[in-house]
């Protein structure tokens, strides 16, 4: 893989989220309370509402506009909720969040 370094860890607060823009639209980064970072397509899967200003618990997210409920790690809504949003390969290094760069600039779904 080819990662690309997006920014400091510390640039996201716990339980929040940044977005990063792409050739094939945003990207949602977010960091848990444990400090774990995921990525995911920054459009609801619903009503392409912005993910990245929802409310992150757990290793979940819950959508701002109909309170759909993601998983951080897949992408795929929970509960009764059907459907997914792409995610990507995240990690930190050093400090630094990194993310795939290959699958960023393919659009592709991790």
């Amino acid at each position: 893989m080819s990662w690309i370094d997006i920014g400091a860890l510390e640039d996201i607060p716990r339980q929040g989220a940044r977005v990063v823009k792409t050739a094939h639209g945003c990207v949602a980064v977010f960091r848990t309370l444990d400090d774990a970072v995921f990525a995911l397509s920054d459009r609801c899967a619903h009503k392409a509402g912005p993910l990245s200003d929802g409310l992150v618990h757990d290793r979940k997210v819950t959508c701002p506009l109909h309170g759909w409920v993601f998983s951080l790690e897949t992408g795929q809504a929970l509960g009764a909720d059907q459907g997914s949003v792409p995610s990507y390969p995240a990690r930190v290094e050093a400090g630094r969040i990194l993310l795939d760069a290959a699958r960023l600039m393919a659009g592709a779904t991790a």
